[in-house]
């Protein structure tokens, strides 16, 4: 037998690796290469380019790391290379709307404009604020959360801790499709209810009926899912000490899981805040200071800044008011996400070493 003949068969798998800087260096060339595509084939859109350069540096990666270090490992840069390009088309638009949110709200945005009402200006005139809106929008929601937070919470305590049957089958599916109801719809069941049944006439409280409509089922599944996560054991020492059903409830499982239920409380408000169609059906809207929720029309800001932009037509300070009001609501919004995040990470379990 010749020497030639035991000779091991080359291995399949490549020791050449790739350095480390590879992915920076196809990004950029990709980059580069879009921009040369688009101005030679006429494209003036940002988009356009933006998903040449994308496409061509996933088959790019894929190129020269199977001719480099082998299908298995290319496959692999692939797949990672998809990742990248997916996380760029989820945050690259919502950098850009927050952009622009910032750049044209900061024009007029101060403590006049925080603390001050458009009682005495018209929507053409340059001056005039949103406190009123700030105030309204406060207490709508505020009011909502008093609605939705103790029927929410109580509700998933039945369903994780005493719901068996078809009652608790019935509830988990209303529950589920209360998350898909739609803003108007539950606008619409409140101005039948409340305005036109009961002739209560618009009001910031009719408005936080509908709030909690959507608010309800948020608060419902994250409870839900906080509760689950409570391990059953300590429910079972409590129980074996005789301490009772209801009290190990209220004193074990609601503090072991409390983190997460504010986190989905905050969650859940920040959610509604935004909401248009109910305050449009049911607030209405006013230029004045409406500190009383039960009674006559109320301003919100989510309606200040559809009505500023309406009328912003023939006038630019209204224009500068609707972009100042939607920054102060994203900002809102934003504060009550980092405060669900402060408060999840300080009643997490403390873990020793």
């Amino acid at each position: 037998m010749s020497h030639a003949t035991l000779s091991p068969k080359p291995s399949s798998l490549r020791g050449a690796t790739l350095p480390k800087w590879f992915s920076w260096a196809v990004a950029a060339g990709s980059v580069a290469l879009g921009l040369g595509i688009s101005s030679a084939a006429g494209l003036h859109s940002d988009i356009q380019w933006g998903l040449i350069a994308a496409v061509l540096f996933v088959v790019l990666s894929y190129g020269i790391s199977a001719k480099v270090e082998g299908s298995r490992q290319a496959k692999d840069r692939t797949a990672t290379s998809l990742v990248w390009v997916a996380f760029l088309l989820a945050v690259v638009p919502l950098a850009s709307l927050i952009w622009e949110t910032v750049e044209r709200g900061v024009k007029v945005l101060d403590v006049y404009f925080l603390t001050h009402s458009m009682g005495v200006v018209a929507d053409t005139e340059p001056g005039g604020g949103i406190y009123h809106a700030i105030l309204g929008t406060l207490e709508q929601v505020g009011l909502a959360a008093l609605i939705s937070v103790p029927v929410g919470v109580l509700t998933a305590i039945y369903l994780v801790e005493y719901g068996r049957g078809r009652l608790a089958k019935a509830v988990t599916f209303f529950v589920d499709v209360m998350t898909g109801i739609p803003s108007i719809v539950a606008g619409l069941f409140i101005l039948s209810l409340w305005v036109l049944i009961l002739k209560m006439g618009p009001s910031g409280f009719a408005g936080s009926m509908a709030l909690s409509i959507l608010m309800i089922p948020i608060v419902v599944r994250s409870t839900e899912e906080m509760l689950k996560l409570v391990p059953n054991e300590l429910r079972e020492a409590s129980l074996a000490l005789g301490v009772p059903k209801w009290r190990t409830i209220l004193k074990v499982v609601l503090p072991t899981s409390v983190g997460g239920i504010t986190t989905g409380v905050m969650l859940a408000v920040a959610r509604i805040t935004g909401e248009t169609a109910p305050v449009l059906l049911l607030v209405w809207v006013t230029n004045y200071i409406n500190t009383n929720p039960f009674k006559d029309p109320q301003a919100s800001l989510p309606m200040y800044i559809y009505l500023q932009y309406m009328n912003s037509a023939g006038s630019g300070a209204a224009y500068d008011r609707a972009w100042a009001a939607a920054l102060t609501l994203i900002a809102f919004i934003m504060i009550l996400n980092l405060v669900a995040q402060g408060i999840a990470r300080w009643k997490a379990p403390k873990t020793g070493r």
